[in-house]
């Protein structure tokens, strides 16, 4: 496509020549590269170019969407005349408009690399065979993998709607990982990292992913129940990203508008303890969840959801931030409410001084399963991780189950360390919440 924008205005003008009341047409083109290797075989390598439109039609309130990789006009016409026919029988609903046009900050967000765009393929072979060969290296129970992996995409992003709003992005993004197997004995364990970053700089290094993912492997094995208890609970940054991510849908405007949410009607209520201050920023530079519009053409901004433990915000597109008197907060994917850098905000102390700070407790390094529930705000996983005596990690253990409630995590929130590291939508640093129940043996 020599004119990416100039198209999604054309289909936009092609929606309106079949009848639709207001059009946006999103058009997304992508030049990804996939390697995969285990030991030194080459088990995966993908090379290719993906294009998607996704449309959105509103005819007298009432809306139809379509997604379509065939991007031939007389095929279009067909298929927008077809979308239009449909949408005519769609129940009215008078928040289905198109957002009003504003400007967007024209500041550079730095989401492009032409360093990775120019980045060779074979660099990418080796660096997988590379990673392979290093996770062996570094410990000899490393027998086997599950598969070690480099990747980066280039894409590009057009938006136009019948308001007037038109715009374009262009962004990049790597990825390198690794998911060691480990045997001791009868003893077989899995584990897994990654990295990922806008720029090849801004990764972590192939035998810092690697040295990650065999630690993750090997350090559970002798791994015993712990007994049922109630205690402090430390979260790994990771495993502490998935307890954020769990927290995103009540916050989410779409739960807040049907009731399906915890905090729904909590607004301004003091909820989490001092340390707990959640943002969400589109427009942080170089990162992974930043862009200057979101899926609907509404400029990116920062959001504080969580101030101190305080419940500032929810989360809007333009259609629930209409239903319920708001603002969209530029947080629609194209068809609902979805995160741009979401996170809480890194303490001073690090991880280490979480744990040496711990009497008593468990540090959780990894959770199974899906017991969460935003509606009633109940928190439930399958967990493994590290019983702490005295400051130290004591010994492994596996198979509990830790358990609480949102609203009581956060209030219990007494600890946050300083290693928030921006390599996804959804991050956070490690933190300890001062009592949960442990159910093992």
């Amino acid at each position: 496509m020599d004119n990416q924008l100039e198209f999604a205005r054309s289909v936009v003008e092609m929606a309106h020549s079949c009848g639709a009341s207001e059009a946006e047409a999103a058009c997304s083109i992508s030049d990804r590269f996939s390697v995969e290797a285990r030991a030194q075989v080459i088990t995966k390598l993908e090379q290719s170019t993906g294009k998607t439109l996704h449309l959105r039609v509103f005819v007298d309130g009432r809306k139809a969407t379509l997604a379509t990789s065939d991007f031939e006009p007389s095929h279009l016409q067909a298929a927008i005349a077809q979308l239009i026919a449909g949408a005519r029988h769609v129940a009215k609903d008078a928040y289905n408009v198109l957002p009003e046009p504003v400007a967007v900050d024209e500041a550079e967000l730095e989401l492009y690399s032409s360093e990775l765009a120019a980045r060779d393929p074979q660099v990418k072979i080796d660096e997988v065979r590379t990673l392979e060969r290093r996770i062996r290296e570094i410990d000899e129970r490393i027998q086997n993998s599950n598969g070690s992996h480099v990747g980066d995409s280039i894409t590009n992003v057009s938006l136009a709607n019948s308001r007037g709003f038109s715009g374009e992005y262009r962004a990049t993004r790597a990825s390198r990982g690794s998911s060691p197997v480990a045997t001791d004995g009868s003893d077989k364990r899995t584990g897994s990292y990654g990295t990922a970053a806008r720029k090849l700089s801004e990764m972590e290094s192939i035998d810092g992913v690697a040295q990650t993912a065999v630690k993750r492997t090997v350090e559970l094995f002798g791994a015993r129940k712990p007994p049922t208890m109630r205690v402090p609970v430390i979260f790994e940054r990771d495993v502490a990203a998935s307890v954020l991510s769990d927290l995103f849908a009540a916050l989410s405007a779409g739960n807040i508008a049907i009731g399906n949410s915890w905090l729904t009607d909590r607004l301004g209520d003091q909820i989490g303890s001092s340390l707990a201050t959640i943002i969400d920023d589109g427009r942080m530079v170089g990162a992974l969840g930043s862009a200057p519009f979101d899926g609907e053409g509404v400029p990116t901004q920062r959001t504080t959801i969580f101030e101190a433990g305080k419940l500032r915000s929810f989360l809007f597109d333009t259609y629930y931030a209409r239903k319920l008197g708001a603002v969209s907060t530029g947080n629609s994917t194209g068809g609902g409410v979805g995160p741009n850098n979401f996170y809480l905000k890194a303490g001073s102390q690090s991880a280490r001084d979480l744990i040496a700070s711990t009497k008593r407790g468990v540090f959780v390094v990894d959770t199974i399963g899906f017991a969460t529930e935003h509606a009633s705000g109940t928190y439930s996983r399958g967990a493994r991780g590290f019983c702490i005596q005295n400051g130290e990690l004591a010994y492994p253990i596996d198979e509990f189950t830790i358990a609480s409630t949102f609203g009581d995590m956060l209030a219990g929130m007494d600890g946050v360390a300083n290693d928030l590291r921006f390599d996804g939508a959804v991050v956070s640093p490690t933190f300890r919440v001062a009592e949960m129940t442990i159910s093992g043996g």
